[in-house]
């Protein structure tokens, strides 16, 4: 049985392109405001480890140039391991005096 009340949309392929990049854009927004991906998979965005290090931009290209913390990098998106950074801010840990 076909459903009669289906309607086709035609639009060219760049306007096509330009809205799937926006919602990909707005999928990783999402998940690195909830942490979904992060932990499904086990990475962080570059974009979620400069929130939770609470560091700039430049910053954080420094701390990848001087290889502070391991990443791993396809294209231009950068990725680091959640066991990674918690290392790392683990080891930067200053523990109270008693």
């Amino acid at each position: 049985m076909i459903e009669s009340n289906i309607k086709l949309v035609v639009i060219p392929e760049e306007k096509l392109d330009l809205l799937l990049n926006g919602v990909t854009q707005i999928q990783q927004q999402l998940e690195a405001m909830t942490g979904t991906q992060s932990q499904r998979e086990g990475y962080y965005t570059s974009f979620e480890v400069r929130k939770i290090l609470g560091i700039s931009q430049k910053t954080w290209q420094t701390y990848r140039d001087q290889r502070r913390i391991p990443f791993c990098q396809f294209g231009r998106k950068i990725y680091v391991k959640i066991t990674d950074l918690n290392e790392f801010i683990e080891s930067h840990k200053i523990n109270s005096r008693s």
